[in-house]
């Protein structure tokens, strides 16, 4: 599957829009988490709990996605982008959304060429 936040693919022509695709997903932090998270937030610095429930939680949006596209029919997601907000005072929302699209390598458009 390929996944773009540009509404294009370079060296491909898009031949069918299968329509909006989203991936969702809500994650609370553990009270063990909460309080580590706590204590290193005192001190100051990156706060690695939050970090990788984060980025696990972005890889899951993406992943449920892909997999919603996939069941459109689609074998691309162009103009992907992720948004999050929070849920109270511990739970974070992540979804990434786009459009699911049916794309067909074109010769005649060339790819572009990276040095």
């Amino acid at each position: 599957m390929l996944v773009s936040t540009t509404p294009y693919l370079p060296g491909y022509r898009l031949t069918e829009t299968k329509g909006h695709v989203f991936g969702l997903v809500v994650r609370s932090r553990g009270l063990a988490g909460n309080v580590a998270a706590g204590l290193r937030s005192l001190v100051g610095g990156e706060i690695h709990e939050y970090t990788e429930l984060l980025e696990d939680t972005r890889r899951q949006a993406l992943d449920r996605m892909i997999e919603n596209a996939t069941l459109m029919g689609a074998n691309a997601v162009v103009s992907m982008r992720f948004d999050s907000s929070e849920i109270g005072s511990s739970m974070s929302e992540i979804v990434a959304y786009g459009t699911a699209v049916v794309v067909v390598e074109d010769a005649s458009a060339g790819r572009p060429v990276i040095e």
